[in-house]
C-alpha cells in the first residue's frame, strides 16, 4: 500500500496517536505523519504510507492556513488552553487596536519557540525540561506569514479574535498568539486552533477515521492519494527504458525528457506514465536521479 491520505485529526488524539491509529487499521507498517499537531488542535494531517513515506519533507516543508481564536487578558505557560494560567486581568482592548497590531506581525518575523514544544536542546525535547520545572534558552527562528487577518470579534469580558493565518512551515501559532498579547500589552493565549490546509491538502476533502474505519471494512480505499498529490515540484516523463535506467541511478539527456512545464535548475518529480518514480535534479544538460521512490 503506498499513497498519502489527508486526514482529518480530531481533537485529544496526538499525530502519534493517529499514525498508530491508521497503521492497526491498515495493517501496514511503513507509514508517518508530515508535522506534529499538539493535541488540543484539529484539523488537516497528511499522512504517508508506504513509499509515501520518503516524501514527508516534500509536504512538511509547504505552506500552511489556520483558523485561530485567541482570547486577550489571560497568559497560561504553554500558550494555549491546556496550560496553567499565570495572567489575568480584563483588558480595555478595541478591535481596531487588534487590527492595527496585526500589520507587524504579516511578512518575515522573529518567534521563539514555547518551552512546550517538541524541538530539541542538547538531545532532549523542551517539553521535557518545562516539565521538570526548568526554562532553558532557546534560538529564536524566523517564519512567514504571508497573511493574517482579523475575521470575527467577540467583544466580552475577555475579548476573544478569530485569525485567519497562511503561514511558513514552522510557525507557531501559539506563540503567534502569546506574541500578539505581548504586543498589545494585555497577554493573550490560543484558545482554539483549527488547521483548514497543509499544503495542497484541504480541510473540506479530509477523511475523519470514522470515515476510513467504514471504508477499509469494506476492502475499499478511496481515500488513499496518489503520490504527485503531495509535491509542488515541476513534473517531467519518462519513457519506459529511461524509467528504468533511472531506478538504476543513471541520467538521461535533456532531450529525451519530456516536461509539463519550462525547464529550470531546480528539483522535479518524475514520472513514468502517472506513476511517480522519484525526484530528479538538472545537472548540467542531463536529469539525474536525486531520490528513486520506485
Amino acid at each position: 500500500m503506498d499513497g498519502l491520505i489527508n486526514v482529518l485529526k480530531p481533537p485529544g488524539m496526538t499525530s502519534a496517536d493517529v499514525v498508530g491509529w491508521l497503521r492497526k487499521t491498515l495493517k501496514t507498517k511503513k507509514i508517518g505523519h508530515t508535522g506534529t499537531l499538539d493535541p488540543g488542535v484539529v484539523g488537516v494531517l497528511p499522512i504517508c504510507v508506504g513509499k509515501g513515506t520518503r516524501l514527508a519533507e516534500y509536504i512538511t516543508g509547504q505552506g500552511k492556513t489556520y483558523l485561530a481564536e485567541v482570547t486577550f487578558g489571560i497568559a497560561t505557560d504553554t500558550q494555549d488552553s491546556f496550560g496553567q494560567r499565570i495572567f489575568e486581568q480584563k483588558p480595555q482592548l478595541q478591535r481596531t487596536e487588534v487590527e492595527e497590531a496585526l500589520r507587524k506581525f504579516a511578512g518575515n518575523v522573529s518567534q521563539i519557540p514555547p518551552m512546550y514544544s517538541a524541538v530539541r536542546k542538547e538531545g532532549r525535547h523542551l517539553y521535557e525540561y518545562a516539565r521538570q520545572g526548568f526554562s532553558v534558552e532557546r534560538e529564536a527562528r524566523e517564519v512567514t506569514i504571508s497573511k493574517i487577518e482579523l475575521k470575527k470579534w467577540y467583544d466580552e469580558e475577555f475579548p476573544r479574535a478569530l485569525l485567519h493565518i497562511e503561514c511558513s512551515k514552522g510557525t507557531y501559532i501559539r506563540t503567534l498568539c502569546h506574541d500578539l498579547g505581548e504586543a498589545l500589552g494585555c497577554g493573550a493565549y490560543m484558545s482554539f486552533l483549527l488547521r483548514v490546509r497543509s499544503g495542497p491538502f484541504e480541510i473540506l476533502s479530509s477523511w475523519t477515521l470514522e470515515e476510513i474505519e467504514e471504508v477499509v471494512q469494506k476492502d475499499s480505499f478511496p481515500f488513499l492519494l496518489p503520490l504527485t498529490t503531495g509535491i509542488d515540484l515541476p513534473k517531467v516523463y519518462l519513457t519506459t527504458a529511461r524509467a528504468k535506467a533511472f531506478r538504476n541511478g543513471l541520467s538521461t539527456k535533456r532531450e529525451l525528457v519530456r516536461t509539463s512545464s519550462p525547464v529550470s535548475d531546480s528539483q522535479v518529480q518524475v514520472l513514468e506514465g502517472d506513476m511517480l518514480i522519484g525526484i530528479g535534479m538538472w545537472r548540467e544538460n542531463s536529469l539525474v536521479p536525486y531520490k528513486v521512490i520506485g
